[in-house]
């Protein structure tokens, strides 16, 4: 094989290019976790952090103590706020189901969240099996009050 100046040209060419991409490609990084205090009243538990959509922390959840059942899902968020909490979003009952499970009855729990395609629904959660669904907001479901801790360090 004879070598030419437009066959290093083009390797040039070539290498140049994968030098870019690679340049270019995400980098390696990591991830640290301070470490955190987070002060609980008797009968709470911390069910877990919150993580924004681009992985930072927001916040953590702490389930409160005690529930009620058979409420419609605006007296539930009332229940909640005179407990110093709120109903979790969905993606708060997601993590309650998977870490605090043992916490619920396997029954229908209301979260804070109103289904916005049809107003007078809201979301609930199934914390048998950890179904989502939503339901009138007139319907009686029971519920369980969280609050969200940020740490100073965000």
């Amino acid at each position: 094989m004879t070598i030419t100046l437009e066959h290093i040209e083009a390797e040039q060419s070539r290498i140049a290019t994968l030098i870019e991409q690679f340049k270019n490609q995400p980098k390696a990084t990591e991830y640290h976790i301070d470490a955190v205090t987070i002060p609980l009243a008797a009968g709470e538990r911390v069910a877990g952090p919150i993580f924004n959509d681009d992985g930072t922390l927001s916040h953590y959840v702490i389930l409160l103590p005690a529930d009620v059942e058979e409420i419609t899902w605006s007296d539930a968020k009332e229940w909640a706020a005179e407990r110093g909490g709120d109903l979790p979003t969905r993606r708060e009952q997601s993590l309650l189901f998977a870490n605090l499970k043992g916490e619920f009855e396997a029954a229908w729990y209301w979260s804070g969240e109103a289904y916005e395609e049809n107003s007078g629904w809201a979301w609930c959660q199934y914390f048998y099996d950890g179904y989502q669904g939503n339901y009138r907001q007139s319907d009686r479901f029971r519920a369980r009050a969280v609050r969200r801790f940020i740490p100073s360090v965000i």
